[in-house]
């Protein structure tokens, strides 16, 4: 039998509920590739213990002929701004450091009631912000991939799911959770050749989860292909009363509704997108997913978004002002961390535990985020973001009138070397150039596994599509997936 930890979500599924091993192997296969891979400090915490006693449940369940549930026997990696009651959740800030939720988000819950254990909490970029899953206070995630050249580079595993996507692709874990404000699951799904879906904004709760940006943040899955995300997708969502922007909807049957046949569907290609200075890798693997999706018996048509330009702009307005708005609770006084200096006043605990306990890149979100909400320029600024915001979504009303689903490129380059941009925020903040849209208009959006560069790394194929039309998001990825064949994976060094 082939390595257990090279099998992904339904494989587990279907193996444990068969009896071809129990859902404990599988729990001590994965605990071992994670106490075995810290060089790239993927997990902030392991919690070995909480992959057990899941697979020990599944396995009684079993035992007594008990149904097992949509993720019976998988432990996953959690991205550490889920609250997990009794094991410390960080959103890898040192504000939070020591913090332990006395209350399970309600994603989370969802996941381990449908049979879901817990391998650990995933690195990420603190409080979400970042492309590159160097802003962690915990430090830097490094990729499983290398550049093909034999060059040891350590690359971005992207951010800020940057834990998540390691973790899945070097077989730390079938799969993890990731959130996605602007792209932090497609992006790094794309860097490392896997799989990762951000739903429409509402389909999961977001109780629970550390606020970024409450207007764009949605909790999705990560994993090998998109079957596994679609059965992982419909175990995390659902109505949520906690939390008011959650859908009152039914959660569909996603994996059941499978089917790449693309016959009769018409696939967007945004004329917009094709920018000057595209990377040629890129731009070849577009035209390639171009080409697949024909095979498969769509009609290819040519859309406009003609605000594209302007969503870059509008997002990293809209998205730091609700940060500002939303990290004004880390003050020192209720949970996290405390600094007080001798003598100090409550503006001087303030001021000192904010200066320690966030980042550079979180400080420098917040300081724009402060400026755009306050008076004499928030019209300047924040209402004309919106509005922006409301153009685009109209933009992708009117384009999805001509078709059924967007095809684009995930993200405008490969993986880049840590350290690489780091020193420029504008370069890093135009790599969501090609994500970022779909989250303004609250989309569902889906990135795949096209191909490798001549570089030898993944690059990823981006799906968008209609309000609630997740099935046909993964129907046309099953489709890229097919015809890609994308097995490739990252040679074994850490």
């Amino acid at each position: 039998m082939a390595d257990l930890t090279d099998l992904g979500v339904a494989a587990i599924r279907d193996g444990v509920a068969a009896g071809t091993f129990s859902a404990l192997e599988i729990a001590e296969a994965f605990n071992a590739n994670v106490a075995a891979a810290s060089a790239l400090n993927a997990f902030i915490i392991a919690t070995p213990e909480k992959a057990l006693e899941a697979a020990k449940a599944t396995d009684a369940r079993r035992a007594k002929g008990e149904a097992l549930g949509l993720m019976g026997g998988v432990p996953i990696g959690m991205k550490d701004l889920f609250a997990t009651k009794g094991v410390q959740t960080t959103a890898a800030s040192h504000i939070l450091e020591g913090f332990v939720p006395e209350y399970e988000s309600t994603v989370s819950q969802k996941l381990w009631d449908a049979g879901a254990g817990m391998l650990g909490k995933l690195n990420l970029d603190q409080f979400a912000m970042g492309s590159s899953n160097e802003t962690s206070y915990f430090g830097n995630v490094i990729s499983p991939w290398r550049r093909a050249d034999g060059g040891n580079a350590a690359m971005a595993p992207g951010g800020s799911s940057g834990g998540s996507s390691t973790a899945v692709s070097a077989r730390l874990a079938p799969a993890a959770t990731g959130t996605d404000t602007g792209g932090s699951i497609r992006q790094p799904a794309a860097f490392t050749g896997i799989s990762g879906i951000k739903p429409t904004y509402g389909r999961c709760s977001r109780w629970g989860i550390v606020a970024f940006a409450s207007s764009l943040d949605q909790a999705g899955p990560m994993a090998r292909d998109v079957r596994d995300c679609a059965i992982m997708l419909e175990a995390m969502a659902g109505f949520d009363p906690k939390d008011a922007t959650s859908l009152e909807m039914a959660v569909p049957q996603w994996e059941a509704g499978l089917n790449p046949d693309m016959k009769g569907k018409r696939v967007g290609v945004p004329r917009e997108y094709r920018m000057d200075g595209m990377d040629a890798d890129v731009a070849a693997s577009w035209d390639q997913g171009i080409a697949w999706l024909r095979d498969a018996g769509a009609e290819i048509v040519e859309v406009s978004l003609p605000h594209t330009k302007y969503a870059l702009p509008a997002y990293y307005i809209i998205a730091p002002a609700e940060a500002s708005s939303n990290l004004a609770r880390y003050d020192g006084v209720r949970y996290g961390l405390r600094d007080l200096p001798d003598g100090a006043g409550l503006q001087d605990m303030y001021a000192a535990t904010r200066a320690a306990g966030f980042g550079a890149e979180v400080k420098r979100r917040i300081l724009i985020g402060t400026y755009v909400l306050s008076a004499g320029f928030y019209d300047a600024y924040y209402t004309q973001a919106q509005k922006v915001r409301t153009l685009i979504s109209r933009d992708f009303a009117q384009a999805f009138e001509q078709c059924d689903v967007i095809l684009a490129p995930t993200a405008p380059t490969a993986a880049f070397g840590l350290g690489d941009k780091s020193d420029d925020p504008l370069a890093m903040y135009l790599n969501d150039v090609f994500a970022v849209p779909a989250s303004l208009a609250g989309l569902p959006a889906m990135s795949v596994p096209a191909g490798l560069n001549r570089e030898g790394l993944p690059l990823g194929l981006q799906i968008i599509g209609r309000p609630f039309d997740e099935q046909g998001v993964l129907n046309a990825g099953l489709a890229i997936e097919a015809r890609a064949g994308f097995a490739h994976r990252p040679a074994k060094w850490w």
